[in-house]
C-alpha cells in the first residue's frame, strides 16, 4: 500500500516523439529497489602495448635514389668467387631452421601473427523460446569471464561470459526476422538468426540505457494498484498476464542495460488498458544528472518504433524518491478475444 500523501517535484524530460510528460516524485515506496546503481563498476584495464625499444647505439638510415640512373649494374666484383651452381633437388638442411648457402645462414621466416587459433572461434545459436522469445546461446573458449555485447533490432545490452566463454540469455524478439549480433571488444564476434512468426500475437515495450540511470518499466494490467496482483515490474511478487525481462548486467564496464514487458495480446481474455510507466529511483549514482534512454515498441503487429528520451534527474537531496514519468510510453489498449 502506498502512502496517501504525495509530493510533486518540477523535473525535465523530453521524448522525440511527445509532447508533454508528467513526474511524480515518491518518497519511501515500498517498490524501492535497493540494487539500483549500488554496485561499483568492474573495470577491466586493457594493457598498452609497449612502445618499441631501439637501442641507444643504432643509427638509421634512409637512402633515396632519385631515379634508376643512380644505379650501376654490373655482372660481378673481381675480387669475390663465382658463385657455386646449385643442386638440381631442393637442398634440405638437417637443422629446418638452417638454411645453409654457401656457407650463409638464412633467418627463420617469422611467424604470420594474423594466423588464428585454432579452437577460438566464436559461434551463436538460436532456438525458440515462449512468449515470442529467442533463447540465445554464444560458444567462445577463449573469451571467458570477458564482457559482451548482444545487439537485436536496435535494441543493444551487455552481458558477461562464464569462464568457459559461454553465455545463454532469452531475449524477447523484436521482429519476426529476428538477427543476434554478439560483440567482444576486440571486434570478434558471431551472428545468429531466426524466424519468430508469433511475433504478432505478442504486445512489446522496452526502454534501454546505459550507465547507472538505473531506469525500470512498470506495467499494472487492468486497473492494478503498485503491488497487487497484475502489477508486473522487476521486483514484482504477483502474477500478471504480461511478463517482464531485464537484459544486461550493470558489473560490467560502460554497462548497457534493458527492460522488456510483454503481454499476449492474442491470447487476452479480458478487456482494458495496461497502464505504463517508466520509473527511477534517485539515487547518488544518477541524482543531478541528465540521462538519455531509449524506447522500444511493437504493437497490434505494426513495425517497430523507436523513441528517445532525455530525462532531467531531480538533484541530490531528493535521493531516496523515486521519479515517475507518464505519458513516455503508451499505455496498452487490450481488446479481449
Amino acid at each position: 500500500m502506498l502512502p496517501a500523501r504525495r509530493r510533486i517535484l518540477m523535473a525535465a524530460g523530453t521524448a522525440t516523439c511527445a509532447l508533454a510528460t508528467g513526474y511524480l516524485m515518491q518518497q519511501d515506496s515500498p517498490y524501492r529497489n535497493p540494487n539500483i546503481a549500488t554496485k561499483p563498476a568492474i573495470v577491466s584495464a586493457v594493457p598498452a602495448v609497449p612502445e618499441q625499444v631501439i637501442a641507444a647505439n643504432t643509427v638509421s638510415e634512409d637512402i633515396v635514389l632519385d631515379s634508376v640512373q643512380d644505379i650501376t649494374l654490373t655482372s660481378a666484383l673481381p675480387d669475390m668467387p663465382a658463385p657455386r651452381r646449385l643442386p638440381d633437388a631442393p637442398f634440405e638442411s638437417a637443422n629446418p631452421e638452417r638454411n645453409l648457402l654457401d656457407g650463409a645462414v638464412l633467418p627463420a621466416t617469422p611467424q604470420d601473427p594474423e594466423v588464428p587459433q585454432l579452437g577460438c572461434a566464436v559461434t551463436a545459436t538460436t532456438t525458440s523460446a515462449p512468449m515470442a522469445s529467442v533463447a540465445l546461446s554464444v560458444d567462445a573458449p577463449c573469451y571467458g569471464n570477458q564482457r559482451v555485447s548482444v545487439h537485436h533490432s536496435g535494441l543493444i545490452f551487455t552481458e558477461i561470459t562464464d569462464e568457459d566463454g559461454q553465455l545463454n540469455v532469452t531475449i524477447p524478439a523484436l521482429s519476426e526476422n529476428a538477427v543476434f549480433v554478439v560483440a567482444f571488444g576486440n571486434g570478434k564476434g558471431a551472428v545468429a538468426m531466426t524466424q519468430v512468426p508469433d511475433l504478432d500475437q505478442i504486445d512489446r515495450v522496452a526502454v534501454q540505457w546505459a550507465d547507472r540511470a538505473g531506469l525500470q518499466i512498470h506495467a499494472r494490467e487492468f486497473g492494478a494498484g503498485y503491488g497487487e496482483n497484475g502489477h508486473v515490474w522487476s521486483d514484482a511478487t504477483q502474477a500478471g498476464q504480461g511478463t517482464f525481462t531485464h537484459l544486461g548486467r550493470n558489473d560490467t564496464f560502460e554497462p548497457q542495460l534493458a527492460e522488456v514487458y510483454s503481454f499476449p495480446r492474442g491470447t487476452a481474455t479480458q478487456a482494458g488498458t495496461v497502464t505504463l510507466s517508466i520509473e527511477t529511483e534517485v539515487t547518488t549514482a544518477n541524482c543531478g544528472r541528465e540521462i538519455s534512454a531509449q524506447s522500444l515498441e511493437r504493437r497490434n503487429g505494426t513495425p517497430l518504433r523507436t523513441r528517445d528520451l532525455t530525462l532531467s534527474i531531480p538533484g541530490c537531496d531528493a535521493a531516496g524518491d523515486f521519479l515517475v514519468l507518464n505519458n513516455l510510453v503508451e499505455d496498452l489498449k487490450i481488446a479481449a478475444k
